[in-house]
């Protein structure tokens, strides 16, 4: 069912909604490895770096398989790539509950766990532009608000059911409830039947010049020969390298700062619901200033963030570091589908998408293993966090010479 002329109803909410769903389930996971973190280390005593190296190898495994689903979601739709996502995602979580040696982390969470992630995203975040061709952002900010909530939710629900429980019985049962609730909500998702992507009834008539009829369609080998599709996964590069960072070790770097574990979870909490915050107001921005202008802001939010926790000792700095950050996180996943569609058009956008989130995902490998390894030699993770500091700079200077969309996007051969 799509949308028609004096239809009162648009199928487009469902796909949104249903969206919400997976990515709160999804995420809310995602996010409580760094939860599972301490209770590791004190059963096996291994260290911080050999532990956050299950992380790293799910991110590595990641970054071939997203572009291989990207191209899947193009060809054959949403629906089974987020099917195979629940599946996968659930199996790993159930079957982390029965490790024993540090290799059976690595394959059930740090492979299972990671073809479940590379089976998600990209199938999810390309549907928006397919349903709706203003307010994309807007849109955007709303399913992605999905990962904020499963982020408030989850750590603080995990750490309890940890504390209750144990880790092993809360893997167990994380594994299970997400896996039905992921491949049932998947049904629901499918890609429209006809060509136009309207954004609400009756708006066709207000689609704007960038709407997707009036892009070039540009497919993955030119793309890949563009300034354009580097320059924006630079930028999302810097930012991923900086994101892992947090998921692994923020958790952790509280506690030794003084929090309680409780405490810890809920700065996380704190932090995704700064990031539904930064995702619903600067979507909103992003439809009326740009994309690239969300992302110049995020960029230089993240910045102070870093400096925040690389300098900050108390309570309040760290509060700080997680509203401005989880502001920045916020923003930069509403922008990324949408900076791309605006660029390179709707027909390959899983493929393109893909391509450049995999090149991202490269700074999610590299960022917590090689902070777990300066913390290992220095007992400290400030040198760890100015490096994301300076991360962050990179991804501001990438973001800020980005073209606008709209100019004409040259290969290499053309210049």
């Amino acid at each position: 069912m799509s949308n028609s002329e004096g239809s009162r109803f648009y199928y487009g909410y469902v796909i949104v909604a249903g969206a919400f769903v997976v990515a709160a389930v999804v995420e809310g996971l995602f996010s409580s490895f760094g939860v599972f973190f301490k209770p590791l280390l004190e059963e096996f005593g291994w260290s911080r770096s050999m532990t956050s190296g299950a992380f790293s190898l799910a991110a590595l495994l990641h970054i071939p398989q997203v572009v291989m689903t990207g191209r899947l979601a193009d060809r054959f739709g949403s629906r089974p790539m987020l099917t195979i996502s629940g599946f996968f995602l659930g199996l790993g979580y159930f079957l982390t509950s029965y490790t024993t040696t540090v290799w059976h982390l690595y394959v059930f969470y740090g492979v299972l766990s990671s073809i479940g992630m590379a089976f998600y995203w990209i199938p999810l975040v390309t549907l928006v532009p397919r349903w709706f061709a203003t307010k994309r952002a807007f849109m955007m900010g709303i399913v992605t608000s999905g990962v904020g909530v499963g982020q408030v939710v989850f750590p603080p629900l995990v750490t309890r059911l940890i504390n209750a429980r144990g880790w092993r019985s809360s893997s167990l049962i994380m594994g299970v409830a997400s896996m039905g609730v992921i491949i049932a909500t998947a049904q629901l998702l499918r890609r429209p039947q006809e060509r136009p992507v309207s954004s609400l009834p009756g708006e066709q008539e207000k689609d704007s010049a960038r709407t997707s009829e009036k892009i070039e369609e540009i497919p993955l080998n030119r793309a890949f020969r563009t300034r354009e599709f580097w320059m924006i996964s630079g930028t999302f590069f810097f930012f991923v390298y900086s994101l892992g960072v947090v998921f692994v070790h923020a958790v952790i770097h509280f506690i030794d700062l003084g929090l309680s574990a409780v405490m810890a979870a809920n700065m996380l909490a704190v932090m995704a619901i700064m990031g539904i915050i930064g995702r619903v107001t600067l979507g909103r921005v992003a439809d009326h200033m740009g994309n690239k202008a969300v992302s110049v802001i995020a960029s230089a939010l993240m910045v102070v963030g870093y400096v925040f926790i690389a300098f900050g000792r108390g309570l309040g700095m760290i509060i700080a570091f997680t509203i401005v950050f989880g502001i920045a996180y916020g923003a930069m996943e509403v922008i990324h589908a949408p900076m791309v569609a605006e660029r390179f058009g709707l027909r390959s956008l899983g493929t393109v998408s893909g391509a450049s989130l995999a090149l991202a995902i490269i700074g999610l490998v590299i960022g917590p293993t090689l902070t777990g390894y300066i913390f290992d030699v220095t007992h400290s993770y400030q040198t760890a966090f100015l490096i994301c500091a300076f991360m962050g700079v990179a991804s501001f200077l990438s973001a800020v010479f980005l073209p606008e969309p709209g100019s004409r996007i040259r290969t290499r051969s053309g210049m």
